[in-house]
């Protein structure tokens, strides 16, 4: 049985993305076998990829939980669903009543059909960047072997993220 501490990041760009944001976390909070430990500030933030939308607001948490990544992809997807979330393979990048992704998974790196982690952006992405650093900038990614803090410190990208 695991008992690993896990990385989470949270965002939403339609409606009321910051209360659906707190509602995830709500949500993943009240899963059993999931133990919010951390929270981030809000973060509002300026779209990647497709540019043409909302802001998002965006958030990470750090959980312990005893999901293997795999069951904890499915409970997280079912948070999602739960809210209304609605994949569009067309969209990408498009808006979003709730994302929630693994962003960290222990020191495990997993790649599997599906289910990446550390997730493979993760370390081009202010607005993922930010609320982790916030929460764990000591803590290393198991690919690059360079702190939290250290990718946002490297990041080239300046897209505009702000503490709500």
């Amino acid at each position: 049985m695991h008992n690993i501490i896990a990385f989470l990041g949270i965002g939403s760009n339609m409606g009321d993305p910051a209360d659906h944001c707190r509602k995830a976390i709500d949500l993943i909070s009240n899963t059993n076998q999931v133990r919010v430990l951390r929270k981030s500030s809000l973060y509002r933030t300026e779209p990647v990829g497709f540019k043409e939308q909302d802001w998002f607001v965006n958030a990470a948490i750090e959980i312990r939980t005893v999901f293997s990544p795999k069951d904890l992809l499915k409970t997280l997807t079912g948070v999602e669903q739960a809210m209304g979330r609605v994949r569009e393979e067309t969209k990408p990048w498009g808006p979003r009543v709730i994302d929630i992704d693994i962003l960290l998974y222990g020191q495990d790196i997993v790649e599997e059909e599906g289910l990446f982690i550390p997730h493979p952006e993760l370390h081009r992405r202010r607005f993922a960047l930010v609320p982790l650093a916030e929460i764990a900038s000591y803590v290393m990614h198991p690919k690059f072997g360079v702190t939290v803090k250290g990718l946002l410190e490297r990041l080239e990208d300046q897209s505009e993220v702000i503490r709500l």
